[in-house]
């Protein structure tokens, strides 16, 4: 039995991983998928004040206070500056860390900086609400851009997008365990469309070849639950 953390990426929230989450469950793993901090059913607490940093200790808290030993950490998207983040303040709780089409940043690095194409584009709709900076205000069109093209899923999915705090992508991820946090095993599970642009030699080093792809969208957790959950369960078959 392994012990999965999922966190979400950018507009999300806990709710994103639902299919997956149910389907480990069934496989009798033990499951958490939080919502961030000011993101999903928290978003009537958010604050100016929320950044990466705020993601990152949000995690860690709720390894500690669970007290999770040997955690798989699955970020997505901008979930994976969360689990480098998670993985650097507390590798003695953590087992492996998966990026699940996700941010895979270097020291000093903002999401910002990592993936400026996209984010850039975001911060163009930058705006201010009740004193919070945020960015990728809901609109029907970001279903698409994720890459779900179901109807009734994009519907589901587009109910459920919330505004994201610009901190959270400006902010660096200064890593103060960095050797702990490398020698921690890593897996990457990865959409062929963003493929180019990665460095996919150092990814397959670092993960002794655990690198897996799929030609699907964005959110290919929800696009693709089945895949997705198969290749969480042999990620969890490699721990010991």
């Amino acid at each position: 039995m392994a012990t999965f953390v999922l966190v979400h990426g950018g507009g999300h929230g806990g709710w994103c991983y639902q299919p997956v989450a149910r389907r480990l469950q069934a496989k009798g793993h033990i499951v958490y998928a939080p919502s961030l901090p000011g993101m999903g059913e928290h978003t009537h607490q958010r604050h100016p004040d929320i950044d990466l940093d705020t993601h990152i200790d949000d995690v860690v808290a709720l390894l500690q206070w669970e007290d999770l030993t040997e955690a798989i950490l699955v970020g997505h998207s901008y979930g994976g500056m969360v689990i480098t983040g998670v993985a650097d303040r507390a590798p003695q709780r953590v087992g492996h860390r998966v990026y699940l089409d996700a941010a895979y940043p270097r020291d000093g690095e903002s999401l910002h900086e990592h993936a400026f194409a996209n984010i850039e584009g975001a911060r163009q709709g930058l705006y201010v609400e009740n004193g919070v900076e945020l960015v990728m205000k809901p609109d029907p069109i970001h279903p698409g851009f994720f890459g779900i093209h179901d109807p009734a899923l994009a519907q589901w999915t587009y109910e459920r997008l919330t505004p994201q705090p610009w901190a959270c992508f400006s902010q660096k991820l200064v890593l103060r365990n960095e050797a702990a946090m490398r020698a921690l095993p890593e897996s990457h599970i990865i959409c062929t469309p963003t493929i180019p642009g990665r460095d996919m030699d150092l990814l397959r080093a670092r993960s002794q070849g655990r690198v897996w792809d799929i030609d699907t969208g964005h959110d290919l957790m929800l696009t693709e639950p089945d895949w997705v959950t198969e290749r969480l369960l042999e990620v969890a078959a490699t721990m010991g």
